[in-house]
């Protein structure tokens, strides 16, 4: 497993991370979704599973399962905290008119999730989202102070414009706050928007890229084709995707065939490729998968394959 530098921080995280929104699940509420699918035991197989694959970068989000994802990893991890980076965010799921960039509502969102989580402090807490109602330099100002207790070691953000996170590192050198050093994205070859404003401002700011989504939903897995249905419980399943998706899949699945590799393995190695990201935030719902994913990072893609690959997406 490679591991780098996220941002200009401290922190050194798996090129591989292991994103958690799949876990925190009762096999017995009728309240399962989406977030938060898998119950305790299948969690704790998945996350063994990375462990033992070298990750050691888990990202998670007070919203996963209600709250579940975050008590399930701190059971899992709490007898190798020191061996791991966990990062967890706040501000989603919360109603419209509420202030979540607020300091009172950070502050009571931090407290809930060290608990959760069985630990003293958060390696990375972010944003989950940007907050209209509140002012950049309030919750900048919110976070320093966790930073300066203890309790955060590094803040980051997630779906902020390219200007806003130029604007809020202005903010925290101006005002003397510490700086965002992460930014969550949803990224990958069907889905390269941030290379226009979202990338360069990461740059600018020394701010580590953090992909998420890096398979599309399951598009860039290989298992969907041109014609027929998709898997059954398939993210998809039920959903029409575009012909021309397809003619960009087929490409792809082609250019990566030709140089021994899956479709799969391309989406997470050509990520890995980006300058700037510090991890491909993956996710998984069992072991094998995990396998897979940090198997695809293997590949440590050239310049003359980024090149070419750019001209097959042309």
């Amino acid at each position: 497993m490679e591991f780098r530098q996220l941002g200009r921080s401290g922190l050194t995280v798996s090129v591989v991370g292991l994103g958690c929104n799949s876990f925190g699940g009762n096999p017995h509420s009728s309240s399962i979704t989406a977030y938060g699918s898998l119950d305790f035991d299948a969690t704790r197989a998945v996350v063994e599973a990375a462990l033992d694959e070298g990750v050691n970068f888990f990202d998670t989000a007070d919203l996963y399962g209600n709250g579940g994802s975050e008590r399930f990893l701190g059971e899992i991890l709490k007898g190798c905290r020191d061996e791991v980076v966990i990062a967890t965010k706040w501000g989603s799921g919360v109603a419209q008119d509420v202030a979540w960039g607020s300091r009172p509502f950070i502050r009571r969102a931090v407290e809930a999730s060290l608990e959760r989580l069985q630990t003293d402090f958060i390696d990375l807490y972010q944003m989950h989202w940007p907050d209209p109602k509140t002012p950049m330099e309030e919750t900048l100002a919110a976070l320093d102070e966790l930073v300066r207790e203890g309790k955060v070691r590094y803040v980051g953000s997630s779906h902020l414009e390219g200007w806003q996170i130029v604007d809020a590192d202005w903010l925290a050198r101006t005002c003397g706050y510490e700086r965002l050093i992460s930014s969550q994205s949803h990224y990958n070859l069907l889905e390269r928007s941030i290379e226009r404003e979202v990338l360069p401002a990461c740059r600018h700011a020394a701010v580590g890229v953090l992909p998420y989504f890096p398979l599309a939903g399951g598009l860039l897995t290989g298992k969907y084709r041109r014609g027929g249905a998709a898997p059954a419980g398939a993210r998809l399943a039920g959903r029409e995707v575009p012909e021309e998706t397809y003619a960009r899949l087929e490409r792809l699945e082609a250019f990566a065939a030709e140089r021994g590799h899956s479709l799969l393995e391309l989406a997470i190695a050509w990520l890995a490729a980006q300058p700037g990201v510090s991890s491909v935030i993956t996710g998984a719902t069992s072991p094998g998968q995990i396998r897979a994913n940090v198997a695809a990072a293997d590949w440590a893609m050239t310049a003359d394959d980024l090149a070419a690959l750019e001209t097959v997406l042309a």
